[in-house]
This record gives C-alpha cells, structure tokens and sequence, in this order.
C-alpha cells in the first residue's frame, strides 16, 4: 500500500481538442506503462468507439503511472461543453490540475468555465502551453491570455504563481524554458507535479470515509461507484453505512442540506487503477482514488462511511441541469425493421432507463405519449452521442427537434438557456457571421483583431439561436470559421427566432428514386437522395429553394414510346445528393419532421406521413387559434 505522501491526484482540464487526450498518451510513453514491443493506439484513453471517431473525450476516465517511487493518478475529462458536469464532479477528487492551453487559440469558454470551477476549490493549476509547434503558434500571447483571465476569475496570489510548460504533447514532449531546454521527453512535468501537486491531506487512522464522484455500470455486478477515500482505511466484505444528501432548496443551494436516507451496506469488489486497468484489492485507504461495488444503489454525491463515524454526511455534489431536450418515438415508418431491429415503447424506455444508471445529466419522463417518451440533456451533442450508440446496437427510432428547457422566475418571468458563443473567422466573413447571428437574437459583447486576419468575436445568445446554426456558419464561412458555445445559466427571453429559411420537398408516393424525375426536381433545390433509393410517403427527398414545402413524386418514371424526340435525352446529369449525418439531420429539421434513424441509413420526414392528415391536422390548428 502506497503512503499518502506519495500519491498525486490531478485531472487534465482543457478547451475541445486543445490535446488533453493526447498528452496523456506521451504520459504513458514516458512512464513506461506499455511494454516496448506493445502495439498502443493513438488516443489511448478514448476507449469508446465513438469518442475515436469524433475524436473528442465524451466521459471522464482516471488512469494511474508510476515515476519513480510515486503514484500519480491522472483523470482525462471532457472538453465538450455539454459534458462539463463531468469536470465539474471529477475536481472533487483531485488536489490540482494541469490547465492545457492551445499556443495558437488560447484560452476559450470551456477553459475559462473549467478554471473558474477549479479555482473556486481552491486548486492551485499548473498551466502547460500545447502545441508551441505549429504554426502561428503565440506561446507567449497564450500565457499571458491565460493569466489575465486568472485574474479576472478572481484567483488568489498563490493561484496566479503558477507554475507553466511548455510544449508538444503530440511530438511527446513539454520544458520549463523554450530557449534553454531540451525539446524532449516529459521528466519537466513529472518532476513540476510532484513539486506543486501537494499530496492528499487524509489521516489513515480516522473512521473510513469516501464521496461518489462518478458511476459505472455491469450486467453481472451492477452499479459501481468511483472516488476518492478521505479518510481511514477499508477491507473488502466491511460494512458501511450509504448515506444520501441533497440541497434543500435549490436555488440556495449552497446554504443548507439535508439527509434523505442512510442504509448499511457491505461492499463486495474494490479496484484501484493499474495504468489504465482496474485491479481488484482487498483493501483501500485514505488519497485513494477507487471503485467500490456492492450496494445496489449508488448514487453521485452519496458517502460511503464507516458505523463509527458520528458525522458521515458530506456536502453534495452538483449534478448539471438539462438545458435541451426531444422525443424518442418509436419507428412509425413503412420501412420499419428492414434495417435494425424494431422496437417497441417498452424496450426504448429499458433502454433509456439502463442509461439513466451512469449517465446522471439525462432526464427521461413519460408524458403519456403511447409512442415515445421526453429524453432531456445538455445538449443537442449530449443527447445526439446517446441516439447514435442505440443506433449501433441495432435500434431504430424516429426523434424530434431538440427544444430547449425554460424557466419561470419569482416574477412568472420566462427564462431561456444562454450561451457564450466564441467565433474565430476569416475578416472578410466577419460581416455575414453577425448578421446571422443578429437574427438569432445574439448580441456581441466582443470584437478583436488578431493580427494575422483573423478576427475572434464574442457574442451572447440563446441556446435555440445556435440550434441548426452550425452548418450555416460553415457555408457562410467556407468551412474556415471556428466556433465553441458554453451554457452559462438562464436570461430572458428575446423573442422569436425565425425557422428555417427553406422549405423541404416530400414526397407523395413509394417506392424507388428515379434519375428521370430527381433531374427535373434538382432544378428546385438540393436532394438528399440519389436514383434507385427506396423512398417512402412523407419522406423529405430534398430541400426547397423557397421557404414552403412542396410535394413530388420522385418515383415516377419516364413514359415509355417507340421513338426519341431527342438523343439529348439519353444523358441524364444529376447533382451529388446531399447525405446528412445524425447531427446535421437535428439541426436541420423543422418542428413538423423527424429524424428517422436506423443502423444503415439517416432519414428526414414529416411527423405524419400522409398529406391529406397534414392538411387536416393544419386547418384544425389553424381554427384553434383563430377561436382564441
């Protein structure tokens, strides 16, 4: 068993793709975690088959190398904004953190979101500058970006003497002086962290006592919990007592809270991390970071304690609210099953309620719908990783728009999530970027110029502003423009935001796409499909021109006669189809569609399939306001 005083607890906490991940995996090299004729992946720590895609860190994961006669337990967080709950509750482990700032981009809204927060616990950051060798790289206008915002965080004296690096953690390498040092290997970092990081003030011989940060979850074990013991020592097969806490009142929530229940429990498995395995001990002790299993709930923020302790409660840790949320319904399409595997309302809610088990940020609720229920998240990303992993284990569902959650204040005011949206394009797009964003009701509260033709813009806006914004913002910008959004609480309402500016073209029959119609529909707008498609009654084909819908028939085929007027017509010419990803298809659709998901294929159609119900279902809408 390792002694306190050598164990060292830090979490890597960054923007999006500022190279956390990365670093982690030069960690490793470094350390020696892998043999040397081990064949390792790159982005080692992105376990999941679909954070490799993305290339993104969707949930926090904790590893642990060993340098010289230390521990050092590490936990790579997320650097999306919607999965900044996770960092949130992960800090609550650790005694520091390494602050990764890009060279080129600088601070952005999730490294100011994440610093704020680890800031207030009182950690003291040790700020490593990346990427110092690209291009346009400013490792000097980066720190000092880095520590102008500590002092507008409000950081104390000690917190603002931090200690900084710089380097490469794809090249494998970070130093304390660019000039002078070698550009190699990591021992600047491992010797900076056992310097600064100060070792975990716990005292072995107290009553056992640790928090849950994090859950996890097995078929054959169920729920496991991970944190950080705080204090004493346990032994597999030990009682504990599992207490629950929450707020008492919500929005004052750091006043006062309460005991909701309190059970014995016993644990049965105890792991600590081996690199990047979990190994199972037979016991565990104070500066530990650790699983535990054995009670069949566990919950984030419950406290496992021993009998003995008089006071076993601890403060409970806070779980982010959803901001967005959308219906999963079931597959009501005629190709249903043809594709994956049909469900029934029954087994989307199984599914959904498995999620529940680990991932806290998720609400699902029934409103009676015999159809779907209400999924709600953090974000149209949050809730679009869940669709796609139902998606890969061969479930078909149909989803709506995402909406977004509002509030109600003390004065029946209404109340809309908002954002920080920070936008860095070429100067020339400057202008069509805050026009757009203008009738998206945001308002710029910053305009800079780089210096190397790039401006970096600032802007407040709703959440539904940014809602089908992205692919926009790419064609307006020509695919050079950078943009990262953060939630930042609730504001009022501003009003309406206009829909989508085109309509879409549905089609009125099924059956198989063919060229000699799609020739003569693409005059009308883009298509999304291509000839010898099967395509269905109410199914969107493509996007109008013109902000209506129309309806066509692109299954009709060409007349058939004993001569041709032409030889020009022999020759069809058709445009590449636009083909939408699952979260391009979210943006896209309009309140009145669906988006129709399947192991093969993505979709977009109308809610209700069949035109005649349409028009009944509009007129009787129609009718109902006017009654008003």
């Amino acid at each position: 068993m390792t002694s306190p005083d050598k164990i060292r607890n830090v979490a890597i906490i960054a923007h999006i793709d500022h190279g956390k991940t990365t670093l982690i995996d030069s960690i490793f090299k470094a350390a020696h975690v892998f043999r040397e004729n081990q064949r390792v992946e790159e982005r080692v720590m992105d376990n999941n088959e679909l954070e490799k895609e993305r290339g993104i860190t969707i949930r926090a994961k904790n590893c642990t190398v060993f340098w010289q006669d230390y521990v050092l337990n590490i936990i790579d967080t997320p650097g999306h904004a919607d999965f900044s709950g996770e960092v949130e509750r992960v800090l609550c482990m650790v005694d520091s953190v390494l602050l990764l700032v890009d060279a080129n981009e600088g601070p952005m809204p999730q490294t100011r979101y994440v610093l704020m927060r680890a800031l207030k616990l009182g950690l003291r950051p040790i700020v490593i500058v990346n990427k110092v060798d690209r291009p346009q790289a400013d490792p000097e206008g980066a720190l000092h970006k880095t520590f102008d915002l500590f002092i507008e965080l409000g950081a104390t004296d000690e917190q603002i003497d931090f200690p900084v690096l710089y380097g490469s953690g794809l090249s494998g390498w970070l130093v304390r002086d660019l000039e002078k040092d070698k550009h190699e290997g990591m021992e600047h970092l491992f010797e900076t962290i056992i310097k600064h990081v100060p070792p975990p003030q716990v005292d072995l011989e107290a009553p056992f006592r640790m928090q849950i940060s994090s859950l996890a979850w097995s078929d054959y074990i169920g729920r496991i919990g991970c944190g950080r013991v705080q204090q004493g020592r346990h032994r597999k097969g030990q009682h504990f007592v599992r207490t629950t806490v929450r707020w008492k009142d919500y929005d004052q929530r750091e006043d006062e809270w309460e005991v909701v229940t309190a059970h014995n429990e016993r644990s049965v498995h105890l792991w600590v991390q081996k690199g990047l395995e979990r190994e199972e001990v037979d016991e565990i002790a104070a500066g530990d970071i650790v699983w535990i299993s054995g009670p069949e709930e566990i919950n984030i923020g419950d406290t496992f304690s021993s009998p003995d302790l008089a006071d076993p409660a601890m403060k409970p840790l806070e779980i982010e609210e959803p901001t967005v949320s959308m219906f999963f319904l079931v597959n009501s399409g005629p190709f249903v099953g043809q594709e994956g595997r049909a469900v029934t309302l029954r087994q989307v809610k199984e599914r959904l309620d498995r999620e529940l088990k680990t991932n806290v940020a998720l609400r699902v609720e029934d409103l009676g719908r015999p159809d779907g229920v209400k999924v709600s998240g953090r974000g149209e990303l949050h809730l679009g990783i869940l669709i796609e992993e139902m998606r890969r284990e061969g479930m078909e569902i149909c989803v709506s728009r995402p909406e977004v959650i509002t509030h109600r204040d003390a004065d029946n005011n209404l109340l809309e999530p908002m954002e920080k949206l920070v936008i860095d394009v070429p100067e020339e797009y400057q202008g069509t970027v805050i026009e757009k964003l203008a009738r998206r009701r945001g308002e710029m509260t910053n305009l800079q110029a780089t210096g190397t033709g790039i401006v970096r813009m600032e802007f407040d806006i709703p959440t539904r502003g940014l809602i089908g914004y992205r692919s926009d913002f790419l064609t307006d910008t020509r695919g050079l423009g950078i943009m990262a959004a953060r939630f930042v609480g609730y504001g009022p309402w501003r009003g309406e935001i206009s829909a989508r500016s085109r309509g879409s073209m549905v089609s009125m029959d099924t059956g198989e796409a063919t060229a000699y119609t799609l020739e003569n529909l693409q005059i009308r707008g883009q298509l999304f499909v291509a000839p010898m498609e099967r395509i269905y009654e109410g199914m969107i084909v493509g996007e109008h021109s013109r902000p209506d819908d129309i309806g066509c028939n692109p299954t009709k085929k060409k007349p058939l006669t004993n001569h041709r007027a032409s030889s020009s017509e022999v020759t069809v010419r058709l445009d590449v189809p636009r083909k939408m990803t699952l979260d391009q298809a979210l943006e896209w659709i309009a309140e009145d569609e669906l988006v129709e998901v399947t192991p093969q294929n993505i979709r977009v159609r109308k809610a209700i399939l069949n035109a005649d119900e349409r028009k009944k279902k509009e007129r009787a809408k129609e009718a109902m306001l006017a009654g008003k």
